[in-house]
């Protein structure tokens, strides 16, 4: 397809989805769905630094999902396949400038490592590195943040959070993100990395279900905050533009209250303030995320705000409220059952409560649509369309601190 060509179809794309928003916004599809109004949700009096303005300026991401994150726990095919073995798509510019186009200012882009690296340094595949770092172009070449990670990769042979094989992991950790920070160097601030996606003993029966007062679990706390500490003075060590990039750590299973309990550390930083506390809420589970869960939601319900509110209050007043900025990585709400309205007000309210606060999102797009798995799309990667413009709209609405009012002085 020729250059000109391409540029008129993205051109046609883009007005085609403004279109649809406003469509939505201002009640064209036939009334159907409503995106709610917030008159009682306002700016939180934030403090005011170059971390904060930083991840205020990033507003809204989006997660290229089960995508480069996608893994096997052993695989003897061609390795590039496996960016399209779990979403079925090879991703090309046209989708991140499509997303781009629809408003999105940051795209988490997990990576998950170990089914391209060899020996016993843990060195990665050539060709995968380079695909991923052409991927992650497309977006720093449009001015869009980018967040990347280490994902899948939480097993004994490779950075599995115990004692037992802290050594290892240690050992993976500072390896892959000395390459990384080799890689990437000279990408400017907009390229954050991302320590680990969800750390968490992995197969056993607190996976999820952290217990402080299990020895397991407190043991492996600690393993994470120590692998945090390594991962940042490995990237502190490369030097150049990783002196001084954003970087962001998880606690365990990245779960908000786990970052927000005393046995969470932040790393020691040569930088100042360039730590961003790295959080994934899928809230209300029984209707985000449990596929057995409910699939009704009311914005304007006390239940619903408070619920979301509670968590996103504890992550303000430990990290924001002292200068230390927090995204959430990871969030959305399933389809089940046609709930378009439910997921618009969730939406809506969620992006509307973190803006406030001065925290960014990122959705959770798998670019599943439909059949029995966690239905998390928003973008049609294949056809380039977005099924519904309507929940799109909702995010683009409340994202970002200033599109809030700010809260009256007292």
């Amino acid at each position: 397809m020729g250059k000109r060509l391409a540029a008129w179809l993205l051109l046609m794309l883009a007005l085609t989805v403004g279109a649809a928003f406003a469509a939505a916004d201002t009640g064209l599809n036939g009334g159907e769905i409503v995106i709610p109004e917030f008159d009682d949700i306002l700016q939180f009096r934030v403090p005011q630094n170059e971390a904060m303005a930083f991840v205020q300026d990033m507003k809204i991401g989006w997660n290229l999902g089960n995508t480069f994150d996608a893994n096997f726990d052993s695989y003897n095919g061609d390795e590039m396949r496996i960016e399209s073995a779990w979403c079925g798509v090879k991703t090309t510019e046209e989708m991140i400038e499509a997303i781009h186009a629809a408003g999105f200012n940051t795209l988490r882009l997990p990576v998950s490592w170990h089914n391209h690296v060899s020996g016993e340094d843990f060195t990665i595949s050539e060709q995968w590195l380079a695909r991923v770092e052409e991927v992650a172009g497309w977006a720093l070449s449009r001015g869009m943040y980018v967040i990347l990670n280490i994902h899948h990769d939480v097993y004994p042979e490779y950075m599995y959070p115990s004692l037992e094989h802290y050594e290892t992991a240690e050992r993976y950790v500072t390896s892959i993100w000395g390459q990384l920070a080799a890689r990437f160097e000279k990408y400017d601030h907009h390229l954050i990395f991302e320590s680990m996606n969800e750390p968490r003993l992995r197969g056993t029966d607190i996976e999820w279900h952290f217990n402080a007062g299990d020895a397991r679990g407190m043991e492996s706390a600690e393993c994470i905050n120590r692998l945090n500490q390594a991962f940042v003075d490995t990237v502190r060590a490369s030097g150049g533009n990783n002196a001084e990039r954003y970087l962001m750590v998880p606690g365990y299973c990245a779960a908000p209250g786990f970052a927000c309990a005393d046995y969470f550390r932040l790393p020691e930083d040569q930088a100042d303030n360039r730590i961003i506390v790295s959080v994934h809420a899928y809230t209300p589970y029984s209707f985000a995320l449990d596929m057995k869960g409910t699939d009704s939601f009311s914005a304007y319900s006390a239940s619903s705000k408070r619920e979301i509110a509670n968590f996103m209050n504890d992550l303000f007043k430990k990290f924001i409220a002292n200068g230390i900025p927090v995204v959430i990585g990871e969030f959305g709400a399933m389809e089940k059952n046609g709930n378009l309205q439910d997921r618009v007000d969730f939406a809506a309210l969620y992006i509307a409560s973190a803006s406030a606060r001065g925290m960014a999102c990122c959705w959770w797009d798998n670019n599943l649509f439909r059949g029995n798995g966690e239905r998390f799309g928003l973008f049609d990667r294949k056809n380039l369309e977005w099924p519904h413009p309507e929940l799109v709209d909702a995010l683009m609405k409340y994202a970002g601190y200033d599109k809030l009012p700010p809260r009256p002085e007292n």
